[in-house]
């Protein structure tokens, strides 16, 4: 399971799951065009993903 904490405030997000078949989604990185990477989550059966949480302007952290 990926938990998700923000390096400023420590808030945190836990047990992200995908609605179309409840398997927990898994943290990744993608490429984009300019080379950068971005978080994202993504459902290990190929339903989609979307980009990993927010918190204070900045990406969450990630442990997993």
């Amino acid at each position: 399971m990926a938990d998700y904490v923000c390096d400023k405030c420590g808030m945190g997000v836990t047990g992200m799951q995908c609605a179309k078949c409840g398997k927990e989604l898994v943290h990744d990185h993608i490429s984009k065009d300019d080379g950068t990477k971005v978080g994202v989550s993504k459902c290990p059966d190929g339903h989609g993903m979307i980009k990993s949480p927010m918190c204070c302007g900045n990406d969450m952290g990630c442990s997993v």
